[in-house]
């Protein structure tokens, strides 16, 4: 089976939008994802798209959207897969292993959500469902609280880490002050991201405001292709490698802080593109907390367990360290609108592989690591990639 590849994008700005609905935020990234690629709707064998909704939205069947929101798709397949906070990667996994089985040669990646428009607890109440409710439905503080408990049994296991988290959470909002599209463009610093205060409080002990990423509307999309289309493209981004491995959903049935689908992920996608960390130019993870990042370093084999903290302190993944991790601010300043998200985070890598990141642009950028989880580490997905053209 041949493998598929990044050919064009698209990405709106994210934050809180004057779009009503995901069929409107759709509208703002289709055609330019098109006209990015040099393509038509009519070249596009099928459409893949990611909303996890769940509530926020009383529209569903949300695949079929596409063709209201852009002319020319009418008759084009169109599914819509869900994969909670790892929604928009599931959609493009499924876009990957359609081109590679031959069904087609070009594939549209959509992913949107409109979270704002709706009341805070509501939202909240919407995202626990990417929880095991049965035992976790009355956490204090919704998804924050879950992590909350994470960051807790961490910081009991391993030490108190709330400066490394405060750290993790200046570095990428200094990131996102170069992005254009992110949600939160405003370099907080260390000691305000470090101290509890009005304007910080606790969200859910330990985890203070800025340790929580952002309630976001948002959409982004890409145009997969088969390598023989890919290679009369202006540009092509290929996958050295990309896995997908679960967890179980009940943190009560695993160790909720050794994120061990995430280290499975890593291990499997280095493995499979025959490169280690050392060959990465850099990484966009899945910083939904600050702790996840933290914890994520060590899942990735940046540090060993419990030493994660020595890798935000040595700068190590700072924008002028030996591995930048979210050079584009990750969720924690770009935001997170659920089925946008992974789809984004694919974005961001191929724009700094191909040198269209603007501001944001790495001085060394030919392979790139991708992390997108859904839920606790529940669904982990990790991307391996790589500039053909």
């Amino acid at each position: 089976m041949a493998g598929a590849e990044i050919v064009g994008w698209a990405h709106s700005k994210f934050g809180k939008s004057e779009a009503g609905s995901t069929r409107e935020l759709m509208a703002e990234v289709i055609n330019p994802a098109l006209e990015h690629a040099g393509i038509t709707a009519k070249d596009v064998d099928g459409i893949f798209v990611g909303v996890f909704n769940n509530g926020f939205s009383k529209q569903d069947f949300q695949g079929a959207l596409v063709a209201m929101a852009a002319d020319g798709f009418d008759h084009v397949p169109a599914v819509r897969m869900e994969n909670a906070c790892a929604t928009g990667s599931a959609a493009l996994y499924s876009a990957l292993d359609f081109i590679a089985s031959g069904r087609g040669k070009i594939a549209l990646v959509v992913g949107a959500e409109k979270m704002t428009a709706l009341p805070t607890r509501e939202t909240g109440d919407i995202l626990l469902s990417a929880s095991y409710r049965e035992e976790e439905a009355d956490v204090e503080g919704g998804f924050a609280g879950l992590f909350g408990r994470i960051a807790s049994h961490y910081f009991q296991r391993y030490g108190d880490r709330s400066e490394e988290l405060a750290m993790i959470a200046a570095k990428n909002h200094a990131n996102g002050m170069k992005n254009p599209y992110a949600h939160m463009q405003k370099d907080f610093g260390f000691d305000f991201c470090n101290t509890v205060s009005e304007k910080n409080p606790y969200v859910a002990a330990p985890l203070r405001r800025t340790d929580c990423s952002l309630v976001s509307d948002g959409a982004a999309a890409l145009v997969i292709a088969s390598p023989e289309v890919a290679a009369g493209m202006k540009r092509a981004v290929a996958f050295k490698a990309h896995n997908h491995v679960n967890d179980i959903l009940a943190m009560s049935r695993r160790d909720p802080i050794a994120f061990e689908g995430a280290r499975m992920a890593w291990q499997k996608s280095l493995a499979e593109a025959g490169v280690s960390l050392d060959d990465l130019s850099f990484v966009e993870t899945h910083d939904c907390f600050t702790i996840a990042e933290l914890i994520e370093y060590e899942a990735m084999g940046l540090a060993e367990p419990g030493k994660g903290y020595r890798v935000i302190r040595e700068g190590i993944t700072r924008k002028d360290g030996r591995l930048p991790v979210n050079p584009s601010g990750g969720l924690k300043s770009k935001g997170h609108p659920i089925g946008a998200t992974g789809v984004s985070m694919h974005v961001m890598a191929a724009m700094q592989l191909c040198g269209e990141a603007g501001d944001m642009q790495l001085p060394k950028a030919t392979m790139a690591g991708v992390f997108n989880m859904g839920g606790a580490a529940v669904a982990n997905y990790v991307s391996i990639l790589e500039r053909t053209k």
